[in-house]
């Protein structure tokens, strides 16, 4: 709702603003209809979006139809997302990844040049609530966000708090991090980019004598960068794995011989005589 007001006062062009009501209960269902009624006196097109949330399901599962709903407007609107999360999600994200074992990629986080635009990702939650006052901005509470059913709610209430009285500042020592690792992201995006990568019937091709000159450990920050240009993640033990045969192919003198080298999930890449070519499966996309 900050989003919207703020968007709307800077006249900002809005395509449509898009609503989902994850089917969990009457606060949902109250926020809709709080979007739609404002966007609707704003003259901005709104989109909604609705399900039936089955029992004991998860917040990847509401995460996953909602980007398929958002996404699948801004295909039809030729527009980009641009969604309201906060320095406070940012925090909170990088503490799960850290939690998850997460390497230095994954640690930026949201802050990515690519999917959705954030421009509020360095304005912290009390900072928004601060804004809904001043300009009167009404919101609906998710009661969910006070429970302790899901990770990102114990972070927030229990972990975070907990590190922040042993350690004042501690928070923002995570924020660092972030934007830490998503320069580091950015500028190994920047070296995948000359390596001119080309994507092909949802494969990645890329030449075997631009990755010829990497190490091991070079191979290991270069591949999770090529993966993620075709929805692929990879953790660690994958990217080892792959870094490791790619090192043995890249340099044998065995041109004729295809090399091939399968990953859970469906996912293989192959050694031609002059590339590499990294096949992912159409919807797993973790390999271990």
């Amino acid at each position: 709702m900050v989003l919207l007001d703020a968007a709307s006062r800077a006249g900002a062009p809005i395509a449509a603003v898009a609503t989902y009501d994850h089917g969990t209960g009457s606060a949902a269902r109250k926020a809709v209809t709080l979007v739609e009624r404002t966007a609707e006196r704003l003259g901005v097109t709104v989109l909604s979006g609705h399900r039936t949330a089955a029992p004991n399901e998860s917040e990847a599962t509401w995460r996953s139809a909602r980007r398929a709903f958002l996404m699948g407007w801004a295909a039809e609107f030729k527009a980009r997302i641009v969604t309201a999360h906060t320095l406070d999600d940012q925090i909170e994200t990088v503490a799960i990844r850290i939690l998850r074992g997460s390497g230095v990629r994954g640690l930026a986080a949201m802050d990515v040049d690519s999917g959705p635009l954030r421009p509020l990702l360095g304005v912290s939650r009390p900072q928004i609530v601060s804004y809904a006052d001043v300009f009167g901005v009404p919101w609906v509470e998710d009661p969910s966000n006070a429970g302790r059913d899901f990770l990102r709610n114990r972070v927030r209430h229990d972990l975070l708090p907990a590190f922040e009285a042993v350690q004042p500042g501690f928070g923002a020592e995570l924020a660092k991090v972030g934007r830490a690792a998503g320069e580091w992201r950015r500028r190994v995006d920047a070296v995948v980019d000359g390596l001119h990568p080309v994507v092909e019937h949802g494969a990645l091709v890329v030449r075997r004598s631009a990755l010829a000159p990497f190490d091991l450990e070079g191979l290991a920050v270069i591949w999770p960068a090529l993966g993620a240009r075709v929805g692929v993640t990879f953790d660690r033990r994958g990217t080892e794995r792959l870094a490791q045969f790619t090192m043995a192919e890249a340099r044998a003198g065995r041109a004729g011989r295809v090399g091939r080298i399968p990953l859970s999930g469906g996912v293989t890449v192959e050694r031609t005589s002059t590339t590499f070519v990294m096949r992912p499966p159409q919807s797993v996309t973790l390999l271990y």
